[in-house]
């Protein structure tokens, strides 16, 4: 078992990954952290929980043990933005969503720490998905790779205005090929509850796009949902799991993830 991440192995060709759900912060960072970061409140809540049904339907799922106050995994090794011209958090955030410092004065990481941040957390996470990945690909020809986050819907240091309940993101349909993303699409427009957009403000972070390579066979979405479509609204985001709301929600993300498997190229 890894120290900082766990994988289940499934048997069809379809890797679920929750990049943002870990909530864990070694002591030596949190030293350096303000005390609001210790509640990880830029977590994507309860993720592992919502995607468990990945287990019924065959597929691997990843998930990190470590918050992404440590490292983004969902963030390039470079540090280059994803989203030029626009706030970004980076590989080792020094901000809250909010854009308010995360680190005490003088504290934040500099380059050899990142540099050891990204050994320790970020690379195993990363040979893992990618050796997942080949093994998936080697036994049925192809893989698809389910990236999965959730987010508040207005954060104004991050975007304008409120965002779409469901964010789907294919790299502007360069992460997978053209007939997935439209079937994925019409799953999406086939229902009425949740607002929708394909490729919007988030079109798939680093994950999507470094792994999604149609061509090679492994095809990758991003799928950016809004807290509101499985939390209660008003209570701290750690206590706020909502059975009905994460009920339909799951079931939504199992069609979705059904979708990809019934799918070949």
């Amino acid at each position: 078992m890894s120290a900082t991440y766990t994988l289940h192995r499934g048997r069809r060709p379809l890797l679920i990954s929750v990049p943002h759900a870990g909530r864990e912060i070694p002591t030596d960072i949190a030293a350096a952290l303000l005390p609001r970061a210790l509640a990880v409140e830029d977590c994507d809540w309860h993720l592992e929980r919502l995607y468990d049904f990945a287990h019924e339907i065959g597929a691997s799922l990843i998930v990190p043990r470590h918050a992404r106050y440590v490292v983004d995994l969902n963030r390039p090794p470079e540090n280059t933005p994803m989203y030029p011209g626009q706030n970004n958090t980076e590989l080792c955030p020094t901000r809250f969503f909010s854009g308010e410092p995360l680190y005490r004065d003088g504290r934040a990481p500099d380059e050899a720490e990142i540099g050891r941040r990204v050994q320790t957390y970020w690379r195993p996470y990363h040979e893992a998905l990618q050796g997942e990945l080949a093994r998936l690909k080697a036994e049925h020809g192809h893989a698809v790779l389910f990236d999965g986050h959730s987010i508040q819907a207005e954060l104004p240091w991050l975007f304008e205005g409120r965002l779409p309940d469901l964010n789907l993101g294919t790299a502007a349909g360069n992460a997978c090929a053209p007939a997935l993303r439209e079937h994925l699409a019409a799953v999406l427009a086939a229902q009425s509850r949740w607002s929708q957009v394909v490729d919007g403000r988030f079109k798939g972070g680093y994950i999507t796009r470094h792994y999604g390579r149609p061509e090679t066979g492994v095809h990758a979405v991003q799928m950016e949902m809004c807290w509101s479509c499985y939390l209660r609204d008003g209570a701290e985001p750690a206590e706020a799991w909502d059975a009905a709301r994460a009920a339909d929600a799951r079931a939504l993300l199992r069609t979705l993830a059904e979708t990809m498997l019934a799918w070949r190229p």
